[in-house]
């Protein structure tokens, strides 16, 4: 049964007659979409520390928000958790998950650095991946500068994010030289071909709908061949051993949510370890809207907690 807290969350997004994301302008979409931060989203915590840095990337500068949590001391090395942002590749920003960001943050005990990466239409597939792999690799490569441990990085993301994540675990892996020490999915899409069972079953009705991820997928794929690209479907990358440790976070009624399922399952019979759990009464989104889902808080600590645990680090809480 969907939870009531988010049953009510989607009678307001109709009585309120909240226009559907695949029906606006990416403009449009994207200035709803922070705008609505307010309804859904807890007021954002204080941390100890919060910068405004670039990355330079193959397609020019990459904004950057870096975080640092509450109690630790200026000079401290941290583990860090380098996270993309949800929004199908097309919507979100460094604000968008500025609240979550510091959540995890603070909870974590991790510095986390924020990637605003390039976003279709205007730049289409594979200039996300482009940006969030450079990001992080700048990331590792300023470790003394940032006071973070480079030895102690995990990548993260929700959705769009999540599979951004994903996709630098493995190219992290393929390179070398960029040790990545656990990757936190948070209910991540990892096929573009938008074929398991659950876009059909949760395709309707539940906020993220088959239109707007048709919406999302157009906007980012240029090519319908680019769909069996591992840089878009890291489900179809031939070999998924030897990567670091996951959490996939899922939804019970989130179309993403069998496509997440199996890329935990490969993950595990490619020999790694990987964690899955399933909100089993929560819609895709669901983690950023603490201010009305009181399982988003779970899933937050949850998460925030599992990076603490592969980092080795202590929460300021």
């Amino acid at each position: 049964m969907l939870h009531p807290q988010a049953q009510a969350l989607i009678d307001l997004l109709i009585e309120r007659k909240v226009p559907p994301t695949y029906t606006l302008t990416p403009a449009d979409a994207r200035k709803l979409y922070r705008e609505r931060r307010a309804v859904t989203q807890p007021e954002p915590g204080e941390v100890a520390e919060v910068r405004e840095l670039n990355a330079p990337g193959p397609h020019g500068a990459i904004p950057l928000r870096y975080y640092r949590p509450l109690g630790s001391a200026s000079d401290a090395v941290l583990p860090v958790l380098v996270y993309y942002h949800g929004g199908g590749w097309t919507i979100g920003d460094l604000d968008t998950h500025d609240t979550l960001c510091r959540e995890l943050c603070n909870l974590s005990g991790c510095a986390l650095v924020a990637v605003d990466y390039r976003m279709g239409p205007e730049h289409r597939f594979p200039a996300a991946v482009d940006d969030a792999l450079a990001a992080t690799r700048w990331v590792h490569d300023q470790a003394l500068a940032l006071g973070v441990d480079a030895s102690r990085l995990a990548v993260g993301g929700d959705s769009a994010g999540g599979n951004l994540a994903a996709v630098v675990a493995i190219a992290a892996r393929d390179a070398g030289d960029l040790p990545i020490a656990f990757q936190l999915l948070i209910y991540p899409a990892t096929d573009m071909r938008r074929g398991h069972p659950s876009h059909t079953t949760n395709g309707q009705g539940y906020v993220l709908t088959s239109e707007s991820i048709r919406y999302f997928h157009d906007h980012y794929i240029a090519d319908p061949q680019h769909d069996l690209d591992w840089r878009a479907s890291p489900l179809l990358h031939p070999d998924l051993s030897r990567l670091p440790p996951a959490l996939v976070l899922t939804a019970g009624y989130d179309p993403l949510r069998d496509e997440g399922l199996d890329y935990a399952r490969a993950l595990t019979t490619a020999g790694n370890r990987a964690a899955y759990v399933c909100f089993e009464r929560q819609i895709h989104g669901f983690i950023t809207m603490g201010r009305l889902i009181d399982e988003a808080n779970a899933a937050v600590s949850m998460c925030a907690a599992e990076v603490r645990r592969a980092l080795g680090s202590r929460s300021a809480y």
